[in-house]
């Protein structure tokens, strides 16, 4: 081999192929898709053919408890992507105790904490609802609104228990890869999700009574 032909095998360039995990996450939540998109579907089907039912039905809905879980699972992200930030320069823990030296650990309870303040905001609400006889049973309101945010609050705590599997990984690993940073931002792009279905939950629900 001559030297410019060694020399021209030496600067090609270097092919790099997507990250099978992320791409795998990524096709897995466009199933997601059609699955909340089903359930928006047979939502706006009910209300449509009881407007009056729903009327009634929204009318015992708690907003202003809405709005604020709702306000909490969007602040979630936030944390949850500066848990990101600092995956993917590999620092797994604080190097002090102010939020600008968080690592991937702190940013990440932080969401989980902030996760289980939603969930248990949620199921507050479903106390309140059963109480007033609006139940899954109940009627055309009642099974739609429990489909739709509880199959959504069954997404958050699968999410939750992500976020406490890629935790432990941190603790168990001697050292911190590039690989395992990849584990976390799989959980965020899932997290992301999970909330903007929430947002538009919200507004469906909520807003555009």
């Amino acid at each position: 081999m001559t030297s410019t032909s060694l020399s021209s095998s030496l600067s090609a360039p270097t092919i790099n192929r997507p990250n099978v995990v992320a791409v795998g996450t990524i096709v897995w939540l466009g199933s997601e898709v059609m699955f909340f998109a089903g359930l928006f579907a047979i939502y706006f089907t009910l209300r449509s053919t009881s407007p009056q039912l729903w009327e009634a039905g929204t009318d015992l809905l708690d907003i202003p408890l809405a709005l604020t879980i709702t306000t909490i699972l969007v602040l979630s992200s936030v944390t949850c992507q500066f848990g990101v930030f600092a995956a993917e320069r590999l620092q797994v823990r604080r190097t002090g105790w102010k939020p600008t030296q968080w690592g991937m650990v702190e940013w990440f309870f932080l969401t989980y904490a902030l996760g289980a303040i939603f969930i248990a905001g949620q199921s507050y609400e479903y106390s309140i609802l059963v109480s007033e006889a609006v139940r899954l049973d109940s009627d055309a309101f009642g099974s739609a609104f429990y489909l739709t945010t509880g199959f959504h609050g069954l997404h958050v705590t699968g999410g939750l228990i992500a976020f406490l599997l890629v935790i432990g990984r941190a603790y168990a690993v001697k050292t911190f890869t590039h690989r395992d940073a990849t584990s976390a931002i799989v959980v965020s792009y899932y997290w992301h999700f999970v909330d903007v279905v929430w947002i538009g939950l919200f507004l469906v629900i909520y807003v555009l009574q």
